[in-house]
């Protein structure tokens, strides 16, 4: 193996130590996440808050070990130098000890490595607006029922082959007009904290793929409108919602920059825009995290 610079230091320092023919220290690999949260080319950013995404090292092992959160599938990246298990924590989780289940090959027993998530306020908003906005009519509540109970099933997707890339595209330029995790308050009802970034750009501006990957589902959806997904393997998930267009179908194969279809106003929206988001194992979490700036 060469020892490039454009690795990051931590796993640098592991390449030369197994190239000498040397035991790689597992104190090396307990000050991994550190390093990678403070390393600028390593994708997801580390941050272990809810609606964050926390970088546990899992060291070295001959092949890739399989991970679970609970009963769900974890994201594991890397080498037999050093693994990782990319861990989305959903917003509804509670600050404190938490812990993922490692198994280093078939048929060993699970090891646990523990973490902590840290807590996090998000912006608050309290807004009184007309009833009729907040609460739906059975027909909607009826239509709202079923399509959640599709979508559980297009979130569950946990496929191969896992993402070569992690840093995404922000997929339409223009303003962020409303932020991840905002907690709105309609007339004293509180409604699930916001899951995606919106950025503000005018109808029919491109919506572009963030990243390569399968055309998971499309539909138009009583909330979110015409909606496109991807899969980008191992459980990455991302949603582009609100669009006045879409241009791919289910089982499309895209790449980075190509075209998804059109910024719109369609759904329960006040204007256009797109609404992103990011879902890992499950999890909705910060886009902020996969891109730049």
């Amino acid at each position: 193996m060469t020892d490039s610079p454009a690795l990051p230091l931590h796993r640098r320092a592991a390449l030369r130590l197994a190239a000498a023919g040397l035991l790689v220290p597992t104190a090396l690999f307990a000050r991994t996440a550190a390093l990678a949260a403070a390393d600028p080319s390593v994708w997801p950013r580390d941050s272990a808050v809810p609606g964050g995404v926390a970088r546990l090292s899992l060291g070295p092992a001959a092949a890739r070990p399989v991970a679970h959160s609970g009963d769900v599938p974890l994201l594991v990246v890397g080498d037999p130098i050093e693994w990782t298990a990319l861990v989305g924590i959903p917003l509804a989780a509670t600050p404190g000890a938490a812990e993922i289940a490692v198994a280093d090959a078939p048929g060993t027993a699970a090891r646990r490595i523990a973490y902590r998530i840290a807590p996090k306020r998000y912006v608050e908003q309290r807004l009184t607006v007309a009833p009729g906005t907040v609460d739906l009519s059975p027909q909607n509540q009826a239509r709202y029922e079923r399509e959640r109970a599709h979508l559980a099933t297009v979130m569950a997707s946990f496929t191969e082959p896992l993402p070569r890339e992690l840093q995404m595209r922000v997929p339409v330029p223009g303003r962020r007009s409303s932020s991840f995790g905002l907690r709105r308050v309609f007339n004293g009802q509180a409604r699930n904290p916001h899951s995606g970034m919106d950025i503000a750009a005018p109808t029919g501006t491109p919506m572009l793929a963030p990243l390569a990957g399968t055309v998971l589902d499309t539909g138009d959806y009583f909330f979110n409108g015409n909606t496109v997904w991807l899969d980008h393997g191992g459980g990455l998930l991302t949603m582009g919602c609100h669009l006045s267009a879409i241009d791919v179908r289910p089982g499309d194969r895209v790449q980075a920059g190509d075209r998804l279809g059109a910024v719109g106003a369609t759904g329960r929206v006040t204007g256009p825009h797109l609404h992103w988001s990011v879902m890992l194992n499950r999890a909705m979490v910060d886009p902020a995290l996969f891109i730049a700036g």
